[in-house]
């Protein structure tokens, strides 16, 4: 094998880019994927340092016996630089908004890498069908030039979230509004650049949801987000806030339910129909007691910043944040009276190289993290090894500031089977880990606060900001850490094998197989990662636009849960929400 008009690169390190030597099987499959079409190919060593007009022409020149000479001939050409790009298809942002994620610049050497990475992150912003993102790329040999043109088909990326019923409570409902392309510089100062009823074209993300269930559950939030804060630089930035109340039902609820039911049974069985099943008797509105409640409220504001180093796939983030708990003769917590207050500041630093928000085919993204809170045990004075567990009064004073510190890791990694650039439905495997775990600063002060609740779908039902709910499919939710046995540690592992059904503007479907194993433990120094719950099923997902990434699975879990002799079994879980 020999080279042939290299004059940029030698020629030993093109054989070792090649990675085909002498002696070897001739493989003509292998030697278009080395020169050509694999990550490290040859020709993105030429076209990611300007040389667009690079070609390679493997010629056969002698063939003796079963042996092949192959000389390897080179035009290197002259470096492209980029003279003009144009966005075509946008509709719905400021082409200034499309245009800050772009690597590709007008005067800057063309490269493959580059534009690659640009069709990456418009990907990633949501308001283009990611399947029809299209590069036309018009060399202009005779000048050194080259125009770049990003083909792009707009989608609705807005989501709402409407439902309505009547149940034993009442009225049950839930109204959620996200808006991901709204403006505050449109809302604050109205002008020539307005578009539409609501502000938008800036990319900004504006949330607000509403959810009651009578009288028994409410709670709003509402939350803002801005990944360019101040337009210049990817900083992101957001504010947010939330309030939620859940009431109990009275004592007196249970006993004349029972009471009905025996009489019930008794005259049914005397005559014939039940003297006291009058419809609603038994409602729970008849029962709502408001002395027993809990009301959570809180407010968080967190900023972002992209590194450049390791690379610039990794970002940093701080959120400060503070909630408010307060309790009334609450049975179903650690503390059931009492005023607590949890103020943190949460660092993660996180990397996300997905090709794709929706269907990922390939990259990874990870997450490490860190909640704090202040050490008030360690200067406030108070010897809490002389508090009472069993007494709410100490439990208050104790908790009227809570601390910990809150430790979480959690990656996945997605495996294309076939190449994803010439297979556009390509099966993936996905792959998961994650652990996470909740210290103290006092070992006589555990915070009942932030602890993780794990099993089932990770959807509590009602908002939950005392607990973390963690999925496990094939176990109902929370049967890994019933009350009393609360998650201060916890891991999850799963493999998926997904197969893309639908990949469409409107609607994009596929179908999933999973197996995993997660468990959870009461004492930190009892993690065990090989006592493991296990599981398996089959699942589908679908992502609609307006509504957003919703699905159903069935899964069986086969091992006992925690205090029973019963196994997982078969179960049942409904999907909303895109989780990490």
């Amino acid at each position: 094998m020999s080279w042939v008009g290299n004059t940029l690169y030698p020629s030993e390190q093109l054989n070792y880019l090649l990675r085909m030597k002498k002696g070897d099987v001739y493989n003509q499959k292998l030697l278009e994927e080395r020169t050509q079409t694999d990550e490290d190919a040859i020709g993105n060593l030429y076209y990611n340092n300007g040389y667009l007009f690079y070609s390679l022409d493997p010629v056969e020149v002698n063939i003796v016996g079963d042996s092949i000479d192959l000389e390897m001939r080179i035009y290197e050409g002259r470096q492209a630089t980029i003279n003009k790009i144009s966005i075509n298809g946008n509709d719905r942002l400021y082409e200034n908004v499309v245009r800050r994620e772009l690597r590709t610049r007008p005067g800057q050497l063309f490269s493959r890498e580059d534009l690659m990475r640009s069709m990456r992150e418009i990907q990633q912003m949501g308001h283009f069908d990611p399947e029809q993102i299209t590069p036309d790329i018009k060399p202009k040999p005779e000048d050194g030039t080259v125009d770049i043109g990003y083909n792009l088909i707009s989608k609705p990326n807005d989501q709402v979230e409407f439902s309505a019923g009547w149940g034993q409570t009442g009225v049950i409902g839930k109204l959620s509004l996200k808006f991901t392309n709204f403006s505050v510089a449109n809302l604050l100062h109205p002008g020539e650049n307005y578009r539409g009823i609501l502000p938008q074209g800036d990319g900004q993300t504006l949330t607000i949801s509403g959810q009651t269930n009578a009288k028994y559950y409410q709670s709003y939030s509402i939350s803002f987000y801005d990944p360019w804060f101040g337009g210049k630089r990817p900083n992101a930035f957001s504010v947010s806030g939330f309030y939620s109340r859940q009431t109990d039902i009275s004592s007196q609820y249970y006993n004349s339910a029972y009471m009905n039911s025996y009489y019930n049974s008794y005259y049914s069985g005397m005559y014939g129909y039940g003297m006291y099943n009058y419809g609603n008797y038994n409602s729970y509105e008849n029962y709502y007691d408001p002395d027993k409640s809990i009301q959570m409220w809180g407010l968080a504001v967190m900023f972002g910043k992209r590194l450049k180093w390791p690379d610039d796939y990794f970002q940093i983030t701080a959120e400060l944040s503070y909630q408010r708990y307060i309790l009334r003769d609450w049975q179903y917590f650690p503390v059931t009276n009492g005023k607590c207050n949890n103020l943190s500041l949460n660092l993660t630093l996180s990397r996300s190289s997905i090709d794709n928000p929706i269907y990922p085919r390939q990259g990874s993204e990870f997450s490490l993290s860190a909640q704090l809170t202040p050490p008030y045990s360690l200067f406030d004075g108070k010897d809490y090894s002389k508090y009472n567990t069993n007494n709410q009064n100490d439990m208050n004073s104790m908790h009227k500031w809570v601390e910990y510190h809150k430790w979480k890791f959690k990656s996945k990694i997605y495996i294309p089977l076939l190449d994803p650039m010439t297979v556009k439905r390509t099966p993936v495997i996905m792959g998961r880990v994650e652990f996470g775990l909740l210290g103290h600063y006092n070992k006589h002060k555990k915070s009942p606060f932030e602890t993780f609740d794990v099993g089932g779908d990770g959807m509590t039902g009602y908002s939950s900001y005392a607990t973390e709910s963690i999925a496990l499919r094939g176990y109902e939710n929370s049967a890994l850490t019933p009350y009393g046995y609360e998650g201060y540690a916890y891991t999850r592992l799963g493999l998926e094998l997904r197969y893309p059904l639908m990949l469409e503007t409107s609607t994009s479907i596929y179908a999933l197989t999973f197996v995993e194993a997660g468990n959870a433990w009461h004492e930190v120094n009892k993690f065990n990662p090989f006592d493991l719950k296990r599981s398996a099923g089959v699942g589908v997902r679908i992502f609609l636009p307006m509504i957003g990434m919703m699905g159903i699975d069935w899964a069986y879990g086969f091992d006992k849960v925690l205090g029973t002799k019963q196994y997982g079994g078969s179960q049942f879980h409904f999907i909303l929400g895109q989780e990490f």
